[in-house]
């Protein structure tokens, strides 16, 4: 595998772009950007020229990674040539499907299933339930096939996103990558710590909350964000909620994407099951960088990978602040400075706890997927 890494700014343009068209078309090209600039008529226009339109596919975020640097308001774009390798692609729309459950096994049924070993799946950010979308998914792939991905963000704004396909840029849309003829590593962790008394989730639909221990849900959490709670969903990325239910050992951590004063509700990124245990959770730089150096290390393979694809939270951006490549810094001391590095800045990362589990919705994790051509 060989790639290719470009950088567009509203100030300078498209940076280190090949010269001229190369006569041999990448498989793919990978775009992270800001909504904005995904949507406007200059980047993807001129990244166009280089590239075939056709193998353009990504989404808007929270943040571009490219290498150790955190970019906003910028489009980063990763080419891959293939030797052996190869990749397909499918889309869907909310309107194509009930729910998130039925537009996962959709998607998974557009693409070839012999040969496949990998799925990266970028979403909706604010409009698809990533719970009900990751087990549609992993439900309908065969056996032995590895799942990752992401949401699409909107920095912290939490308004719309957006997602490329083929490169055509548009809002409730998920796109699906499927790779073949690649080895796969994935590692996910956290690092966040929970606090606080633990609650149950007395009613709630799906990926929104509406009451713990029958007391309405925002009303009791603005009570423990305090001063902060003024701002937010924004504030609410620092201060997100560990759900435990008996049917899953490993809890979930989830994000808050929207709230509703009306009814006192909470929507975050995935499901919080009546019934389940609530718990807040905080952090501190250290822990995070820690748990980014931790992911890194679960995603390594015996041989060298070729590209990591990163998708890391928002709420670990705003923690992080200033501070927030040393998170990248961790992963790139981990796997070497001969792997190039990719991905972005998200509302929701989708990846399994471990080697052979299901894939899941997180949050407020680190998410990496190590690829390289098979033999």
């Amino acid at each position: 595998m060989r790639t290719h890494q470009s950088k567009w700014s509203r100030a300078s343009g498209w940076e280190r772009l090949p010269a001229t068209a190369s006569s041999t078309p990448p498989n793919l090209v990978l775009i992270f950007g800001s909504r904005l600039s995904l949507c406007g008529d200059e980047a993807l226009p001129d990244l166009a020229r280089h590239y075939p339109l056709e193998s353009l596919h990504g989404c808007s975020t929270a943040g571009e990674i490219e290498g150790t640097r955190v970019h906003d308001d910028t489009v980063v774009a990763t080419a891959l040539w293939f030797d052996r390798g190869h990749v397909e692609t499918a889309r869907c729309t909310l309107a194509e499907a009930p729910d998130g459950e039925a537009l996962g096994r959709r998607l998974a049924g557009l693409v070839p299933h012999a040969g496949l070993s990998h799925v990266f799946v970028l979403s909706d950010g604010t409009q698809v339930n990533g719970s009900e979308l990751a087990r549609g998914l992993a439900g309908a792939l065969p056996p032995g096939v590895t799942l990752s991905g992401g949401l699409s963000g909107d920095g912290a704004a939490f308004g719309s996103t957006v997602v490329c396909h083929a490169g055509q840029v548009a809002s409730s849309t998920v796109s699906l990558i499927a790779f073949y003829g690649v080895e796969v590593g994935i590692g996910t962790l956290g690092g966040w710590d929970t606090f606080g008394p633990q609650r149950k989730v007395t009613r709630s639909k799906g990926n929104v909350l509406l009451e713990l221990d029958g007391e309405p849900a925002l009303a009791l959490y603005k009570r423990y964000l305090g001063p902060q709670a003024a701002g937010l969903p924004a504030s609410g990325l620092r201060f997100p909620l560990m759900v435990h239910t008996a049917e899953n050992p490993e809890p979930l951590v989830r994000t808050l994407l929207a709230v509703s004063e009306a009814d006192g509700s909470m929507t975050f990124a995935g499901d919080v099951p009546e019934g389940a245990v609530a718990q807040l959770m905080r952090t501190n730089v250290d822990r995070l960088v820690t748990g980014a150096q931790g992911a890194a290390q679960a995603s390594q393979r015996p041989n060298t990978a070729e590209l990591a694809l990163l998708v890391s939270c928002v709420g670990r951006k705003l923690v992080l602040a200033q501070r927030v490549e040393e998170e990248l810094e961790a992963v790139r001391d981990v796997l070497g400075e001969a792997v190039p590095l990719a991905g972005f800045y998200s509302y929701g990362e989708l990846a399994p706890f471990r080697v052979g589990a299901p894939c899941r919705l997180h949050n407020q994790t680190m998410t990496i997927t190590t690829l390289r051509e098979a033999a």
